[in-house]
């Protein structure tokens, strides 16, 4: 049960990213993208949902990470990411509600290169009961 006053708190991520050039051209290869001087839009995603999983299993905020379904996504690019940015990430959990014993709540994900915010991400997600 996701414990309610977690709605309107912002967890810090754990942990900070260096992007690699690498890691860029992987995520490029693997969408069939040839230009490969930033991250396509989606990449944002692999960082924030493995920063989801770490911050949103914390006892204190109760998902159960194995009951877990994306349910939608959406981007807000205020910059692409780059190769040599160093992402911090936080999450908010904007609303929780319950419909037919699922858990569903809407989280939004600020990714920091140092203070400068390169990419919001907002995910609903649903907890099954």
């Amino acid at each position: 049960m996701i414990n309610p006053d977690s709605v309107g708190r912002t967890f810090e991520g754990a942990n900070s990213l260096t992007i690699n050039q690498s890691e860029i051209d992987s995520f490029c290869s693997v969408i069939g993208e040839a230009d490969t001087s930033i991250a396509p839009p989606t990449f944002s995603i692999r960082i924030s949902l493995s920063q989801y999983e770490s911050i949103l299993t914390q006892p204190e905020i109760g998902v159960d990470w194995t009951r877990l379904v994306h349910g939608d996504q959406s981007f807000e690019i205020i910059r692409p990411i780059v190769a040599g940015d160093l992402l911090n990430c936080s999450a908010t959990i904007e609303t929780l509600r319950v419909a037919a014993g699922n858990e569903i709540i809407s989280v939004r994900s600020d990714l920091r290169n140092g203070s400068e915010l390169v990419v919001s991400t907002r995910s609903t997600l649903v907890v099954r009961g």
